[in-house]
């Protein structure tokens, strides 16, 4: 009898996952932690999940939390090469 060959299960350096640690999270949105904890304290960014002990940030949360930041600097950008 032979067997069928094995499916290889993705690699977790494949994977991008969901759900992200706090400096992942920072990074992810391209700031500093010290800076992403303001925002989360302030409310701009969102809240962590806890799972037992860990602490992670909801990859999705963190886009739609970017989406709605107000910071549009296109004026700004376009005044400084004036």
């Amino acid at each position: 009898m032979q067997r069928e060959p094995r499916k290889s299960l993705p690699s977790p350096l494949t994977l991008q996952p969901r759900l992200v640690g706090r400096e992942a999270a920072a990074a992810f949105i391209g700031l500093s932690v010290r800076k992403f904890d303001e925002l989360v304290a302030d409310g701009r960014m969102p809240k962590p999940k806890r799972i037992d002990a860990r602490v992670l940030w909801d990859v999705r949360a963190l886009d739609a939390a970017v989406d709605r930041l107000n910071g549009d600097v296109s004026r700004a950008v376009d005044g400084a090469r004036a």
